[in-house]
C-alpha cells in the first residue's frame, strides 16, 4: 500500500462494492487477496452478474458494476483515487474467482479431525471426508456446532457466512456405546430426555418442555421463542449452569440437572454483564502506543459524515439522551444507557455492567485472584464528532466486543450533560485521585469518547491507560492487549501470594483441627473415665444397699428363729449338720416337730437364702428346698439327725 489513506480508500471501496458491513471482514478479505481489490470483489460477487474492470491493473472481471458515479470516465488517463471500478464492455480476459478456503476442526469423542474445504463445498462434503477419517457412515452422523442453527447435507458453506476457522463436533446416537466409561456416560446422556421447567417471568406461566440430550441450547431458546414470542436475542435467562457458555452446546454436556431442571426467561431491555458471561483469558502481547489527535483521519475522507456512514442521519441517532440527567440510581441510568446504545449501534456491543462504579470495582477487583479482571470505563459524549465512528467501527467490532467480554468488566457513563460530567469527576476523584480527575476534566469535547483501563491493586486502583476516540480497531486492540499483559503479570503474583496464603491458612486450619480433635479425644476419654467411675460408684452403692438389705433380712430371720432345744430336752430333737459351698460346717438342734421353714430360715440367717441356694440331702440324694416347708422335720425324714449340703442355684 502507498499510504494509510489509500488503505482506507481500498477498505471503503470494498465495503461499498461487496455490501460487507463489518470493517474487520473487509480488511481480512483484502489481506487474503494481497490487497488486490479486484480479486477481493471477484471472490464474493457471482460472475454471471456482469463485467468489472480495475483501473489499477486494467483487468476485466465478471460481476456487477459498482462505484460512485462521480468518478472519471473509462477513457480518463489518470485513474481516480476514490474508486476502483468503471463500466466496461465484456472482454475475453476473465479472471476466475479465487475460492475461499475454510478450516474446520471436528471433534468426535477423543479424536480431533482437521478438514480444509472451499466455501463452495457443502455440509455433505464434510461428512464424506469424516466418513473416511472416522470410519463412521455419513448417514449416522449428526454434525453440530453451527453458529447459524441447523443445516442439512445440501447446505453450501458459502451461504452460512462462516469465518475462516471453525469448530464442530460429531454425535452418533444410533451407534453402539464405546468401551470407555467416559464416552459411555456421554453417549448415555445424549440419549436421555431432559425435562426443562421454563417459567415465563412477565406472565408467570410455566412450560414443561422435553428435550433429548443431543439437543442444543440454541434449539431450546428457539422453541421458547415459539411459545413466548420473545426473540432469542432479547431473551434474558436465569438458571443455566455456569458451564453452559455456548448456545451450540448440547444439553448432555451443559451441566443441567437430570432429569428435571428449572429455568426462568424474560424479555431483556439491555444485556447485563455477569461473571458467568465472561472467562478469563491472558495474552502475551505488550505494546503501548499513545494516540495523537493529529494522526486521526476524520471519517469525512470516506465521502460520508460520521452520522451517515451506516445510512443513518446524525439527527436520528440522537433522538434521546444516552443517560438521564441527575439520575438518582446509577443502575437505572446505565440501563437506559445500554438500551439507547443498542438502539443506535445494534446489539453487537460491549456488555455493560449494570450498577454503581463501586459495584463494578467489587466485581472486577475483589474476588479471588484467578477471577479478577480489568475494569474498562467508557466515557461517552454525544457532542464529539468522533463518537459515532468510535462506537460503530471500534467499540462494536466483534473482535473488540469478544476481547472485552473475556477479559474486562465494562462500565459506561455519559459525559454529555454537565451534571453527569460533574458527578463522574467526583467519583473519579474519590476512587482515582485528583490527578486523574484533572486529566479527564481538561479533555476537550472533540477528544471524547475516552476509554479508561483500570487495574485494581492491593492498596489503590491504578489507571493503566486513557484511550482517546481518535484511534483505530488495531490500535485499540493493541492497547487493550498491552494492558492485559501488565494485568496478567500482576495477577500471577497475586495468585502466587493468594496460594501461599491459602497454603499457610490450610496448614493452620489443619493444625487447629488436629488440636481440636486431640482436645475432643481427651475430653471424650475424661468423660468415659468419669462415666466409668460413676458407674462403679453406682454399682458399689447398689451392692452395699443389697448387702445391707440382706444383712437386715438375716438379722431379722436370726431373731425370729425359735430357741435351740437343749440336748437333755424331753422332746424329740433332730440334729442337723450343714456343709457350706466353702467347705465349712455348722450344726444346730431343732425340735422334730418344727417345720422345715425353720431350717430354711436358719440357713438364710447364716447368709444362704433359699432363693439363691438349694439344700441337698445325701442318702437318698434329694433337693430338700423342693419339699413342702410347712411339713415337720419328722415328716420329711430329717430325724433324728441328717447331714445336708448347700449348693448355689444356677
Amino acid at each position: 500500500l502507498g499510504s494509510p489513506v489509500e488503505g482506507r480508500m481500498l477498505c471503503a471501496d470494498a465495503v461499498a462494492c461487496t455490501g460487507i458491513e463489518n470493517i474487520d471482514e473487509a480488511i481480512t478479505l483484502l489481506e487474503q487477496n494481497n490487497w488486490d481489490l479486484v480479486a477481493a470483489i471477484n471472490g464474493v460477487i457471482p460472475q454471471e452478474n456482469g463485467i468489472l474492470q480495475s483501473e489499477y491493473g486494467g483487468e476485466t472481471l465478471q460481476g456487477p458494476a459498482y462505484g460512485p458515479t462521480s468518478h472519471s470516465a473509462a477513457g480518463s488517463s489518470t485513474p481516480s483515487s476514490s474508486s476502483a471500478f468503471r463500466h466496461v464492455v465484456p472482454s475475453r480476459q476473465i479472471v476466475e474467482r479465487q475460492p475461499r478456503m475454510l478450516d474446520f476442526r471436528v471433534e468426535y469423542r477423543d479424536r480431533n479431525v482437521d478438514v480444509v474445504l472451499e466455501d463452495s463445498s457443502t455440509v455433505g462434503d464434510i461428512k464424506r471426508i469424516l466418513e473416511n477419517e472416522l470410519q463412521i457412515p455419513a448417514s449416522k452422523m449428526l454434525l453440530k456446532g453451527w453458529k447459524t442453527g441447523d443445516v442439512d447435507d445440501s447446505t453450501v458453506l458459502k451461504t452460512l457466512h462462516l469465518p475462516k476457522n471453525n469448530s464442530l463436533y460429531v454425535l452418533t446416537p444410533d451407534l453402539p456405546l464405546p468401551s470407555s466409561s467416559h464416552s459411555g456416560a456421554l453417549q448415555e446422556s445424549l440419549n436421555q430426555n431432559f425435562m426443562l421447567l421454563v417459567t415465563h417471568r412477565e406472565v408467570q406461566r410455566e412450560y414443561n418442555l422435553n428435550f433429548s440430550g443431543s439437543s442444543t441450547i440454541q434449539e431450546v431458546k428457539r422453541n421458547v421463542y415459539d411459545l413466548t414470542s420473545i426473540p432469542v436475542r432479547h431473551q434474558l435467562w436465569e438458571g443455566w449452569p455456569p458451564s453452559a457458555t455456548d448456545d451450540s452446546m448440547t444439553l448432555a454436556v451443559s451441566g443441567l440437572t437430570f432429569p428435571c431442571h428449572r429455568l426462568t426467561v424474560g424479555r431483556r431491555s439491555s444485556p447485563v454483564q455477569t461473571r458467568e458471561q465472561s472467562e478469563e483469558q491472558c495474552t502475551d502481547v505488550h505494546m503501548v502506543s499513545d494516540s495523537d489527535g493529529d494522526d486521526f483521519e476524520d471519517a469525512t475522507e470516506f465521502g460520508v459524515d460520521d452520522g451517515e456512514m451506516f445510512g443513518v442521519a446524525s439527527s436520528a441517532l440522537r433522538k434521546s439522551p444516552m443517560m438521564p440527567e441527575n439520575a438518582e440510581n446509577e443502575g437505572d441510568a446505565l440501563l437506559q444507557f445500554t438500551a439507547e446504545f443498542s438502539s443506535r449501534y445494534g446489539d453487537c456491543h460491549p456488555v455493560y455492567f449494570i450498577g454503581s462504579l463501586e459495584a463494578a470495582f467489587q466485581e472486577a477487583f475483589y474476588g479471588k485472584a484467578r477471577d479478577r479482571k480489568l475494569l474498562a470505563i467508557y466515557l461517552h459524549h454525544d457532542e464529539s464528532v468522533l463518537t459515532n465512528v468510535f462506537c460503530s467501527q471500534m467499540l462494536c467490532a466483534e473482535s473488540i466486543v469478544s476481547y472485552l467480554s473475556q477479559n474486562f468488566i465494562t462500565w459506561a457513563w455519559d459525559m454529555t450533560k454537565e451534571a453527569n460530567r460533574a458527578r463522574f469527576l467526583t467519583m473519579c476523584t474519590r476512587h482515582f485521585g485528583s490527578v486523574v480527575a484533572q486529566t479527564i476534566r481538561t479533555q476537550k469535547t472533540d477528544q471524547f469518547p475516552l476509554f479508561l483501563i483500570i487495574m485494581g491493586k492491593r492498596s489503590s486502583n491504578e489507571v493503566l491507560n486513557v484511550i482517546q476516540g481518535n484511534t483505530t480497531v488495531d490500535e485499540l486492540m493493541m492497547r487493550l492487549m498491552a494492558a492485559m499483559e501488565i494485568f496478567s503479570a500482576q495477577q500471577q503474583e497475586d495468585i502466587k501470594d493468594e496460594d501461599e496464603r491459602e497454603a499457610r491458612e490450610n496448614v493452620k486450619r489443619e493444625q487447629d483441627e488436629a488440636y481440636r480433635i486431640s482436645l475432643e479425644a481427651d475430653r471424650a476419654k475424661r468423660e468415659a473415665q468419669e462415666r466409668e467411675m460413676a458407674e462403679q460408684f453406682r454399682l458399689e452403692q447398689i451392692r452395699k444397699e443389697q448387702e445391707e438389705e440382706r444383712e437386715a433380712i438375716r438379722l431379722s430371720l436370726e431373731q425370729s428363729l425359735p430357741p435351740e432345744p437343749k440336748e437333755e430336752s424331753t422332746e424329740s430333737v433332730s440334729k442337723l449338720r450343714i456343709r457350706t459351698p466353702s467347705g465349712e460346717f455348722f450344726e444346730r438342734r431343732f425340735l422334730a416337730s418344727s417345720k422345715l421353714q425353720v431350717v430354711f430360715d436358719f440357713v438364710a440367717s447364716k447368709g444362704y437364702p433359699w432363693e439363691e441356694y438349694k439344700l441337698l440331702g445325701t442318702f437318698p440324694r434329694r433337693d430338700v428346698t423342693q419339699l413342702d416347708p410347712n411339713k415337720s422335720l419328722l415328716e420329711v425324714k430329717l430325724y433324728p439327725q441328717e447331714t445336708l449340703f448347700l449348693e448355689a442355684k444356677e
